[in-house]
């Protein structure tokens, strides 16, 4: 108990040093530290289920996209918190739908389909612009400021972080590992799987939503070549991955360097970006298949072992 009263001082601490952060920076710093932070919560929201369920969605950019193409419809005609709201009731809706169809299929099955259905969606929402709008874009005027931007989503990340401490202590969370590891052994063991699956998808596809949402207003003019650019998806599986997606902490972990990274290298090398990208991803699966936070652990009761062995 200690310990963990300890750990929530500590982390209260933090998140007032990181909210206070943008009122000593320029107007460069804090945008790096919005996007910094967006990626912290698109990756751990990601997750939250497909961490424990070791389910690859490909399908962050549809939420992320559905979210900002919210708030550039309805800014004009309802309050910002309004959109907020009508943002994540929307994102939850398409989420049930869609885990309701797909979430039987598992393996490579899943992958495909997530990824479609981003495509999809950007298809969709780009034939409506044209030929119903007669446009291809919209533009957002709200008077919310990048400080703004930024401490909602540090709100939203603690928010995130928070799920995950709390459903990794929980009974849903220990029927979680059993699914991840062996759904045939869930099923014996009465664990409802679609079930258990269908609402962490849910919570997950609910709070990246909410992070287009929020998001949007940093840009005057959204386009679905925008918004539904599927690099946000393999950013955020990559972030994750590199952490740790089973582990709290691993998905922040691997967002902030990557972040950092990715912004040096498309400043520096933006012909050859998505080509270092993929090298990258393909560098983590098989160097650090599990994160950076369980190799440490690793290495960790190794060296405990030798110095007992000694």
């Amino acid at each position: 108990m200690t310990r963990t009263i300890l750990g929530f001082i500590l982390v209260a601490l933090g998140l007032a040093a990181l909210a206070f952060l943008p009122t000593q920076l320029g107007a460069y710093g804090v945008g790096l530290l919005l996007g910094m932070t967006g990626y912290v919560v698109l990756a751990s929201a990601w997750a939250l289920f497909s961490g424990p369920t070791r389910y690859v969605s490909l399908a962050t950019v549809a939420f992320f996209g559905i979210g900002a193409y919210t708030v550039a419809v309805l800014s004009e005609t309802l309050p910002y918190w309004a959109v907020l709201l009508v943002a994540a009731a929307i994102g939850l809706a398409v989420a049930l739908v869609v885990g309701l169809a797909t979430l039987r299929l598992a393996g490579v099955y899943f992958v495909i389909f997530t990824f479609g259905l981003a495509e999809l969606i950007r298809q969709l929402v780009t034939w409506y612009e044209v030929n119903v709008t007669g446009t291809l874009g919209r533009y957002i005027f709200l008077p919310i400021t990048a400080e703004q931007i930024y401490w909602q989503l540090l709100g939203l990340a603690a928010i995130t972080i928070a799920i995950g401490w709390f459903i990794s202590r929980s009974r849903l969370g220990l029927a979680l590992k059993v699914v991840g590891d062996d759904e045939t052994v869930a099923a014996h063991t009465g664990i409802n799987i679609a079930g258990v699956k269908l609402a962490l998808f849910a919570v997950s596809a609910t709070i990246i939503t909410l992070v287009g949402a929020i998001q949007a207003p940093r840009w005057t003019y959204v386009e679905p070549s925008i918004v539904f650019n599927p690099t946000i998806s393999f950013l955020t599986l990559i972030m994750a991955l590199l952490g740790g997606a089973n582990r709290l902490w691993g998905p922040a972990l691997g967002a902030i360097p990557l972040f950092l990274l990715f912004e040096w290298l498309s400043a520096n090398f933006p012909n050859h970006y998505s080509i270092i990208l993929g090298l990258m991803f393909i560098a983590i699966v098989f160097v650090v298949p599990r994160g950076v936070l369980a190799g440490v652990e690793d290495l960790t009761k190794r060296m405990r072992r030798g110095e007992a062995a000694k």
